[in-house]
This record gives structure tokens, sequence and C-alpha cells, in this order.
């Protein structure tokens, strides 16, 4: 099976905003291996929860001239191809309630005969069959490695033209060239049970552009603690990234997504422990995002704390919200944590910000994401 993991590469043989990681062994066989990508073409065989469940279904199926080779008591098998396989699905998908989705068994089967013994490892729920038959596309993106960052300038807030360090936000590359946004990327992973590969797949490349990154700035990458079972064994792939390419420790920040949802607090802060071991730095992202967020300060002590856009936008003209930033960044600053607004999108957010204290600002009104990391940022009054 493909590897995702990167080849030590020497800085001097790669183009500038090249992403690209070039396969070798593996590692950790959760994170770095992909699973076999189901038959194009073969026999689905269906087993129904009640019969009820098998007759609509075949009622949908003949309607929609799709051959049925065999149909029996609870269980029926249909003959699918490259060009049907989407029909069959989406007509099965229509015909079934969630539940009869969820209690129905597939197995999609390539050979000529009838499965065997060594094929019942390989059935499961229908609800899942679909729901990975529907992300095809992201496999196909991650043995492709179709996968890039771009980097979003963070910035002093006293002075938005000296540069602190960048963002690295996900990316893919459909085959046409478009661009393909991080929410659909992550959201097709969790359902199709790839966030382990997606997200070191992600952190790789965010580690692989940081290389382009001035030495004297830090580069924020984003994890999910879901995505990892052991720190200690899971992160070290992404360990020797780092070293592979030369980077200091100190200079990499790795951030918390999405940490107000946080539903394991002890084994993030394993996470974390095991990354500070290690001489890195860690921030807690959507702070103010989650009720339990100030005791997660508490609990994991983070080197930086960055308030939730959704705050950010219009605090100026927010009562309510900057009562809500004020309090959090006063916060900070008795705590010695620096802080950072991220989302600011006009200059009255800015000036209230710096009047309220923050360390570092990020956003659209300072500078985009862009595929090669920014050299320099304006200077806004």
């Amino acid at each position: 099976m493909p590897s995702l993991v990167p080849s030590a590469t020497r800085r001097s043989d790669r183009p500038a905003g090249d992403t690209t990681f070039t396969p070798r062994s593996s590692g950790c066989e959760r994170c770095e291996r992909l699973p076999e990508p189901p038959p194009a073409a073969g026999t689905l065989f269906l087993w129904f929860p009640l019969g009820h469940s098998r007759a609509k279904a075949v009622a949908r199926l003949r309607a929609g001239g799709h051959a049925i080779p065999f149909s029996g008591a609870g269980c029926l098998s249909v003959a699918v191809d490259e060009e049907s396989r989407a029909g069959v699905v989406a007509a099965l998908v229509d015909a079934l309630t969630p539940k009869e989705c969820a209690d129905t068994r597939a197995l999609l089967y390539a050979g000529d005969d009838l499965p065997g013994f060594d094929d019942i490892s390989r059935v499961r729920s229908f609800a899942e069959f679909a729901t990975v038959d529907r992300s095809i596309w992201l496999l196909d993106l991650l043995r492709e490695e179709r996968f890039t960052s771009w980097y979003q300038p963070i910035v002093a807030a006293d002075d938005t033209s000296r540069l602190f360090g960048h963002e690295a936000l996900l990316r893919g590359r459909a085959p046409d060239g478009s661009v393909i946004y991080p929410g659909a990327i992550f959201g097709a992973a969790a359902d199709a049970d790839l966030l382990f590969q997606v997200d070191l797949a992600a952190r790789l490349s965010a580690l692989r552009g940081a290389a382009d990154i001035p030495a004297d700035q830090s580069v924020f990458v984003n994890f999910s603690p879901a995505a990892i079972y052991d720190p200690v064994f899971c992160l070290q792939r992404t360990v020797r990234a780092v070293d592979e390419l030369g980077l200091a420790h100190g200079r990499v920040v790795f951030e918390v997504v999405e940490s107000g949802q946080a539903q394991d607090p002890a084994h993030l802060r394993r996470v974390l422990d095991f990354y500070r071991t290690q001489g890195f730095r860690v921030a807690l992202d959507d702070v103010g995002a989650g009720f339990s967020q100030l005791n997660l300060i508490h609990l994991l002590r983070p080197d930086f704390i960055k308030v939730d856009m959704e705050l950010i936008r219009n605090v100026h003209a927010d009562p309510y919200k900057a009562v809500i930033v004020a309090k959090l960044l006063e916060l900070a600053e008795g705590l010695s944590i620096p802080s950072i607004a991220e989302g600011i999108e006009c200059v009255e957010e800015l000036a209230w910000l710096r009047a309220h204290g923050v360390r570092y600002v990020q956003g659209y009104a300072i500078a985009r994401p862009t595929a090669v990391p920014a050299a320099t940022t304006p200077s806004l009054g």
C-alpha cells in the first residue's frame, strides 16, 4: 500500500513553495498506511435487517434498470461497474431509511464466484460503504499526494509589517487543478475514517513549506487530537519530518484545532506534553468558542492562545463581544500567554484589539493565505 511518509529532501533540491512528499518506508500503520480502494466493478452483496427493507431496495433498483442477479430472503446482489456504481449507491440510500442503511450489511466482491470465508472481514454496514464510496476522491487525493499548504501571516499587533510567523492551512488539488478547501477534506475524512491519514498528510505538508520561511519566524501547524492514538508512537513521523527538513524545534507551534470541542482533555494533555518534550510550542485555537476552554487553559498551559474569529468579527461595534474579548485578552496577559486574534477583516477591529492589548494578529485585513509564504506585510495604522 502507498505510504504518506516523506523522503528526506535537501532544501536546495526543492522549488520554492513545493510541498509534495515522496513516499518511503512506513511507520505507524494506522496513520501512514492507506486502505485498499474498493474494486471499481463487481457484485454488490447486501444483507438486510428486514424483508421489507429488501423489497424497497429491489423495487428502487429495478425501477432504475439495474441488474439483480440474485434476490433471496433478506439479501440480494446487484451488478455494478464504474458507470453504474454511483447510481446504485444513490438509489439504495434514497430507498432506505438511515437506520436501515446502518443495519444493512454490504460487500462489493470482484470475483466471478461467491464470496468466501476470507471476505467476511470486508463486510461493513451499507451506511459506511456508501460513505467510503462517496469518498473515493479523498483516497485518490491521498494516494496521488495532491495536498499542499497555504500560509497566512501572523504579525505583531503594534506593527503589522513585522512578521512573527505563518499559520499553515491545508489545501487539496483536484485533478483539474482547482482548489479543494479543508472543510470538504476533513468532513469527508471523518465520515470515511481517514482522519488519521489526512491529519498526518496535513502536518507533513505544512512542515515542508515551512522550510521556506525565514529562520526567525514561527510556523503554526494545525493538528487534531482525535487523529492521534498514542503520541509517543503516532507523532514520531512528524518529529522526524521536522529534523529531516532542518527546522529548529522551537520555531514550530502545534495548534490544537477545535480545542473547544475536546472530548478527552487528559489525552490532549498527553499529546501536548509529548510535543513539549521534543522542544515544540503549543497553541489553543478558537479560544472563546467552547464553554470548557478556560479549564483547558489551566490544564494545558499553552504557549499561545488564539481568540476565536467569530468573537473578533465586529468586536469594535458589539458590546457583548467587546466585554468577552477584553476579558480573554486580560486573562492571557495576566497569565503571560501571548494572545493572537485571528480573522481580522477591517482596521476598526485591529484598532480595538490594539487598544486592549492583543499581542499578535492575523486576518484578511493584513494578508490572505498564499501558496508561497509572504515575505512582507503592509503596515496598517
